[in-house]
């Protein structure tokens, strides 16, 4: 299944356009700035910088006339990349410290608090053996959000310092 996603300068679906159905690192080539856009199939992380950079953003199927004051972001989306469809299990490993050092948990459900349910404050690396999935910098999906596809992360400070609280996985329900 392909994804598809149609980008507008406007809010409301106005101005130019442009259509995607794949990774998109720079979309200043193709219109100054995109304040709306419309998910027609697959699910997307966007950034409000060029070259997957900045503010991740998730969204789906749907209809985002004005997703700059529904998200509250300040700036445009710049790139984006597609999430792969993906059926099988999940499987994470999270690790209180960086490079996999400290207090390890094997999950392979969704997680809305880590310290609730691990007595874990916070979580600085994982290991993503299967799945794709998005981590919360606050417990009960809320805050800043980032994507994660099977990979090693060693370390979370080149991310802004993110600490992830919660985490949940992109299902294929919610394409």
């Amino acid at each position: 299944m392909m994804g598809k996603v149609i980008f507008y300068e406007d809010r409301n679906f106005q101005g130019r356009s442009y259509e995607c159905m794949g990774d998109c690192g720079d979309f200043s080539s193709y219109m100054s700035r995109c304040h709306s856009c419309r998910v027609e199939s697959g699910c997307w992380m966007m950034y409000d910088n060029p070259n997957y950079m900045g503010n991740n953003y998730f969204f789906r199927r749907g209809e985002y006339a004005d997703y700059m004051s529904m998200f509250g972001m300040n700036n445009c989306i710049r790139s984006c990349r597609m999430i792969p469809m993906y059926r099988g299990s999940y499987r994470m490993r999270i690790y209180e410290r960086e490079n996999f050092m400290g207090q390890m948990y094997e999950i392979m459900d969704d997680c809305d608090n880590c310290m609730d349910r691990y007595r874990m404050p916070h979580c600085q690396s994982c290991h993503v053996m299967d799945g794709h999935w998005l981590m919360y910098e606050q417990p009960h999906y809320r805050g800043r959000q980032w994507y994660f596809r099977p990979g090693e992360y060693r370390s979370f400070s080149n991310m802004g310092g993110m600490r992830f609280m919660s985490m949940r996985r992109i299902m294929d329900s919610w394409y």
